[in-house]
């Protein structure tokens, strides 16, 4: 038994170990289960766009009705878009919401708005960490149960991503993974992260794997060690031979996987058609493109479903907000337009779900010249099968110490993340029998408004 545990153990941790120069490949080096039969007969991809920071929901969508606008401005005069700036890119959903409420993007998500118009955008209103149904007079209270340590960064972000603060060892994106691996040809190629390790993408057996902007990443010394191919090709043939040591035995098969997953999809890579949609230069940019790349070969490499993760930083904006937001929201808009356009150009955008997460989003109230940690914020879905042009969720009111606000205009969150990614797996192919082993809290909620409906 112990023997046995230990394999395990062994076999789970492989890829936090390092050897030399290596790091990035070893970590891909615990993605070595690999497949049964095929369960799944069609492709889907599901994008997580992490906005590392906490991004400040309220100049990302701001209120635009005369009302909400009026309150937003006199809550952060100084950050507060002019509301003659936002007239071009005002949404006008199939369903208005009540009460004549009216949002539009921050002027330089304009790249967006045809999307929406088409119906292949959705936003979602008011979504952040919760462990369960909250009002305002129960955390007030401190009568039912909320996110631990809120409002910091590395906590949050694990929250978001795993439903655990800091210290998760699987995310929600993985645990997916963990059911419907089995549909690929190599349950290496599930998980796959084009940024920087994240528990998002880790699940109880199912481990991220990680490519780089160009493509995968190779072992240091692949083709020379020292300046000799000899040494190179020997040291290849020590990490994937056979040992006599139960451990050393269990590394070797899995060096060897990782190898031969490096070369098949180096290969599917290089024959991969060219995309002819223009992505940004930027580092999320050109992480969705390698995702449009990947995507592109999934059947050459036997994949039927697909989690990836990319991300982008800069959003802790305590000042400067007015200098600097609008060029993170211009080049979210682009990158994630270019991925967009990039799936129509392939023929697969009604396969392909990118959405938005964030640490969390930040106060209404300004702090001089920026706002500062807040809770509940708004995300966008894009995908040809999203039920777009419309918003979801419940607007949030914009007065001070309203009902919507905990404190500086921060927002008690009306959907959950878990009923947001619920949305999310149910449309990837996780049955609601199967939803609390993806998302630990969901049985806090209705099932009935467990699908939100916007995929």
């Amino acid at each position: 038994m112990f023997e046995d545990q230990s394999r395990r153990a062994f076999l789970k941790r492989s890829g936090m170990l390092g050897v030399g120069a290596a790091s990035p490949f070893v970590m891909n080096l615990a993605a070595m289960g690999e497949a049964a039969a095929s369960v799944n007969t069609d492709y889907k991809a599901l994008v997580c766009i992490f906005l590392f920071g906490g991004n400040d929901y309220a100049n990302t969508l701001p209120p635009y009705d005369q009302a909400s606008y009026n309150a937003y401005q006199a809550q952060r005069s100084v950050l507060a878009h002019a509301r003659a700036s936002l007239d071009a890119t005002v949404l006008n959903p199939t369903t208005p919401l009540p009460g004549g409420r009216q949002f539009a993007l921050a002027p330089t998500l304009s790249p967006l708005l045809p999307i929406f118009d088409a119906g292949r955008m959705a936003a979602v209103l008011n979504v952040g960490t919760l462990v369960e149904p909250l009002t305002k007079a129960q955390y007030n209270a401190r009568s039912a149960r909320i996110p631990p340590k809120l409002f910091s960064h590395n906590d949050q972000q694990s929250y978001w991503q795993a439903s655990s603060p800091e210290g998760a060892t699987s995310g929600w994106g993985g645990r997916i993974g963990d059911l419907l691996q089995s549909g690929n040809g190599s349950s290496t190629l599930t998980c796959i992260n084009a940024s920087s390790n994240a528990v998002f993408l880790t699940g109880r057996q199912a481990i991220q794997y990680s490519v780089g902007t160009s493509g995968p990443i190779a072992l240091s010394g692949r083709t020379s060690l020292y300046g000799s191919g000899a040494a190179a090709t020997a040291l290849q043939s020590l990490m994937g031979g056979t040992n006599a040591g139960l451990i050393a035995n269990e590394h070797a098969k899995v060096s060897k996987r990782s190898l031969d997953t490096y070369a098949a999809v180096n290969t599917a890579l290089a024959a991969a058609p060219t995309i002819a949609t223009a992505f940004p230069t930027s580092s999320l940019g050109q992480q969705l493109r390698i995702v449009a790349r990947m995507i592109s070969m999934s059947s050459q490499l036997g994949a039927r479903r697909q989690v990836f993760f990319v991300s982008t930083g800069g959003f802790d904006l305590h000042d400067s907000l007015v200098a600097q937001h609008p060029g993170l929201m211009a080049n979210l808009a682009a990158s994630a337009k270019a991925f967009y356009d990039a799936t129509v150009e392939l023929g697969i955008s009604d396969k392909v779900t990118q959405f938005t997460a964030s640490d969390f989003g930040r106060t209404l109230l300004a702090n001089t010249d920026g706002s500062d940690h807040g809770w509940g914020s708004m995300h966008f879905v894009l995908g040809g099968a999203v039920n777009g042009k419309r918003l979801y969720g419940t607007a949030p009111e914009y007065a001070n110490n309203g009902p919507s606000d905990v404190g500086q205009g921060r927002l008690l969150p009306t959907t959950s993340v878990d009923q947001y990614a619920a949305t999310l797996a149910s449309w990837f192919g996780v049955s609601n029998t199967d939803m609390s082993t993806v998302l630990p809290n969901i049985n806090n909620y209705n099932p009935s408004t467990w699908n939100l409906g916007f995929v």
